[in-house]
């Protein structure tokens, strides 16, 4: 493959939203273990291979549709998208997407042996998604429901059903997990959709920062990442206290980035502010892991 073909590629699989696929399968897996005292690798590394896979297929998808229905113009503040900009052709890059559900699907299959027909509930509807978020006759991303299935998706989902995949059970915990998780990796969407708001109005792409502005968009904001914080006060309840410290960088990284957005008018340095939510995730997930180990 030319050099050329390789990085539009990967401006194509948008590796910086990786860490929305990673940590929800990382934490599930520790969560898993601090629960059962085990933690099956190799259906771990089936789970995180199965969860990027979707990932980029879903990337792939929201490239080549978004290029189509003439959301990605030249007054586009966030990378540059590959079909858009012509680096690829729609049919390559819809060849890669199609590629990466066949590898979900072959991920999923191990998955399926192991713990039965809950994948397919679990993957079916993430395997359609992944076209449907942005394409289809009600495309998620275009009637402003984004945030609601990342929530739900790379949250709830993804976290509850990788500590089932685990231990073969739906505990309470799983499922404030996710709900965190969720929010923090929402975060992300209403940062990007924020900055593209001035673009998203002339397209026909009605996302939340489109129908009620700014403000009510950078309120959203904030109230994904106090609810985060918030819900970290649940796990003494749970009778996992330590893992309570997971809620310490959303509160110190969480601050920062409501102050740039309300600061700041949306533009490129918005991307600062989603690099920083990125880091915010990971950095969950570490002091999560840690909390778990100490505690």
């Amino acid at each position: 493959m030319a050099t050329s073909t390789l990085h539009a590629c990967l401006l194509a699989a948008r590796p910086k939203t990786l860490p929305a696929a990673v940590v929800p399968v990382w934490v599930a897996c520790v969560l898993a273990w601090k629960l059962t005292g085990t933690c099956h690798l190799w259906l771990a590394a089936c789970t995180l291979g199965a969860a990027i896979a979707i990932q980029i297929a879903t990337n792939f998808f929201n490239d080549v549709i978004d290029s189509r229905k003439g959301a990605d113009t030249a007054r586009r503040l966030g990378p540059t998208r590959a079909t858009a900009s012509g680096l690829l052709s729609a049919r390559v890059v819809l060849a890669w997407a199609l590629g990466f559900l066949v590898l979900a699907v072959a991920l999923g299959s191990v998955l399926y042996q192991a713990r039965g027909w809950p994948v397919l509930v679990i993957g079916a509807p993430s395997l359609f998604l992944a076209y449907g978020y942005t394409g289809g006759p009600f495309p998620l991303a275009y009637r402003g429901l984004g945030e609601v299935f990342v929530v739900l998706f790379f949250g709830l989902v993804a976290v509850a059903g990788s500590v089932f995949i685990q231990t073969g059970c739906w505990p309470a915990a799983a499922w404030l997990l996710g709900l965190q998780t969720g929010l923090l990796s929402a975060v992300l969407i209403s940062i990007n959709n924020l900055r593209d708001r001035a673009e998203d109005a002339t397209t026909g792409k009605r996302t939340l920062a489109v129908r009620f502005g700014h403000r009510a968009a950078r309120a959203i904001i904030a109230l994904e990442l106090a609810l985060a914080a918030a819900a970290g006060g649940a796990w003494f309840v749970l009778g996992q206290r330590p893992l309570a410290a997971a809620a310490i960088p959303i509160v110190v990284l969480g601050w920062r980035i409501v102050y740039g957005v309300w600061t700041q008018p949306p533009g490129p340095a918005y991307n600062r502010m989603l690099a920083l939510g990125g880091v915010l995730l990971l950095v969950f997930g570490a002091v999560l892991h840690g909390a778990a180990l100490l505690g």
